[in-house]
């Protein structure tokens, strides 16, 4: 038999949010909450007979309006019109008194609890599905940047490579040029002591001849 709906409230950011929702698990998760907010205090159920009313209309569906404001809960909300620094936060609430027993809703006829039940399994199949568009997105997206990532790396790899052999025939070039250079001074050197000993033979041939 499926759970009955309860209506359950909380502020995040700039808005005051409820839902209608068979638990206090299945309210944080419509809320996208990792957090244990009605343990902090910073949820609980309601008997408002208009959040409630509006809730059921729309179960599984978060509504929202501007936090500190009393104007009722829609899908979409306008941001409070004296926008704070910072979001506000809601404060914890104290603990000392028992909790009241709440009353019923107005439309707790059970086919409206039915339907309504089967209205946010809906809403709970739908959100489900746009979280895992989401992730297939995300995960598309984050092969798109490592396929990006390595083509990248390819182009840097074969630049390297390009500069790499244009380095060693560099070298080898200088290699070479330097071996002609070490043989023109080799040559040089051997042409300086001939000259040497030939303007010598031919500076003794000259004094001979002055004789």
């Amino acid at each position: 038999m499926p759970r009955k709906l309860k209506t359950f409230t909380t502020s995040i950011g700039f808005f005051d949010l409820a839902i209608a929702a068979p638990s206090m698990k299945a309210a944080l998760e419509a809320w996208g909450s990792n957090q244990n907010l009605f343990h902090q205090g910073l949820a609980e159920e309601t008997d408002d007979p208009e959040i409630v009313e509006a809730t059921i209309a729309h179960p599984g569906v978060v509504l929202r309006r501007a936090v500190g404001t009393k104007g009722a809960f829609k899908e979409t909300a306008e941001l409070p019109k004296n926008l704070p620094a910072s979001a506000p936060r809601r404060e914890a609430k104290k603990k000392a008194k028992p909790a009241k027993k709440l009353k019923p809703p107005r439309n707790a006829d059970p086919k409206a609890q039915k339907a309504a039940v089967i209205q946010f399994e809906k809403e709970k199949a739908k959100r489900e599905k746009q979280r895992e568009k989401e992730e297939a997105e995300r995960r598309k997206e984050e092969a798109a940047e490592a396929r990006d990532e390595e083509r990248r790396q390819r182009a840097v790899e074969k630049a390297e490579a390009i500069r790499d052999r244009a380095r060693e025939r560099h070298e080898e070039k200088l290699a070479a040029l330097q071996k002609e250079r070490d043989k023109l001074d080799d040559q040089i050197e051997a042409e300086k002591n001939r000259w040497e000993d030939e303007e010598s033979d031919l500076a003794e041939k000259i004094r001979e001849a002055r004789k």
